[in-house]
């Protein structure tokens, strides 16, 4: 499906000359160094850039959420998305104050949302099935999610976009975040199930029934990404697989959020392992598995502030500490050129 290869470490030691030679101490902007070393692996240029960033916030619901495991209904996911689209909620804010460019891709919500400058449909059905009792989508779906997605992106980078970010809306979409990281992780779901937004005791040991009721169910047939995403995936999940795939592949840097852009990364990098040298993991999640899922992708997140909303909060929040890995790394002096001598 994709063509996707690591960038040439050809210039890594110049690079990283050009870091170690700036007016600081060796290693004393800490992660910023790592980024901008890694980003400059990535463009292969003299001068580090950020063209255009943008923002897609893939919007699904998901069967399961019948079961009411959410503090919300599932009448909610519909409701933010016309939040999103009136520029009223957290993401809008952060891009607004980041300079950053949003679009709202409805993967497959209950109620189709009227047309709007800012929403792109790339509908798979209305929500997903409940993978407690069957598998969440087809295979041809998860499928032609992954390629709606690659197309979202491929919108963008065709319009000049160098850097993308991920966000997601979707009722009980934690649900199929946890399924999906217990299977790839093979480990028990108290391990990693987490409170969502919220829930009490009583939501949450439903929950943790539900989702294991799912796995045993379809346990001998997840043996893939495709598969598991069949068995208990959500159509935003898949779609930003799909476009976290394609960035990779037109090698443009790729901000991944919290616990459900995670899952999402976890099954992109099955598929493709030299994905991951162009995503940056923006924050550690309140969530409780996702310090679980970063630590096997081994990812070092920019933030930690505590955060489990969602939406690509986390990702736009990191924008400036990027912007600013940049900017150091094409304007800082050498200590050459400060005449600085040490």
């Amino acid at each position: 499906m994709f063509t996707i290869t690591l960038p040439s470490s050809a210039n890594q030691d110049a690079i990283q000359h050009k870091i170690n030679t700036k007016t600081k101490p060796l290693g004393s902007l800490g992660q910023l160094e790592n980024i901008a070393e890694q980003i400059a692996l990535i463009q292969q240029n003299e001068k580090l850039s950020i063209e255009q960033p943008y923002m897609l916030v893939f919007a699904a619901d998901h069967g399961i959420a019948a079961h009411g495991i959410s503090i919300a209904p599932q009448a909610v996911t519909q409701q933010m998305v016309a939040n999103f689209l009136h520029g009223g909620a957290a993401i809008n804010c952060f891009c607004r104050s980041n300079d950053m460019a949003m679009m709202v891709i409805d993967a497959g919500i209950l109620v189709e949302p009227d047309d709007h400058p800012m929403l792109l449909k790339q509908r798979i059905a209305a929500g997903t099935l409940d993978f407690s009792q069957q598998n969440a989508m087809s295979r041809e779906q998860a499928i032609t999610a992954i390629e709606y997605g690659a197309n979202a992106v491929n919108n963008v980078y065709q319009q000049g976009t160098n850097l993308v970010a991920f966000g997601e809306m979707g009722i009980g979409n934690t649900s199929s975040a946890t399924a999906i990281m217990a299977s790839i992780l093979n480990l028990p779901i108290d391990e990693c199930i987490g409170r969502g937004t919220g829930i009490d005791d009583q939501q949450l040991s439903l929950k943790e029934q539900l989702i294991t009721q799912g796995l045993n169910r379809h346990q001998a047939s997840m043996v893939d990404p495709i598969s598991i995403l069949t068995a208990v995936g959500g159509f935003e999940i898949a779609q930003i697989v799909g476009g976290m795939l394609k960035a990779a592949e037109n090698k443009m840097v790729v901000l991944v959020d919290g616990f459900i852009a995670t899952a999402a990364a976890m099954l992109a990098v099955e598929m493709y392992p030299a994905a991951k040298a162009y995503f940056i993991f923006c924050h550690c999640s309140q969530e409780a598995g996702h310090q679980r899922m970063l630590n096997h992708l081994d990812a070092s997140p920019l933030l930690s502030l505590g955060l489990r909303l969602g939406e690509g909060t986390g990702a736009a929040l990191s924008l400036p500490l990027i912007r600013s890995a940049c900017a150091f790394y094409n304007d800082m002096a050498s200590f050459e050129q400060a005449g600085v001598t040490v």
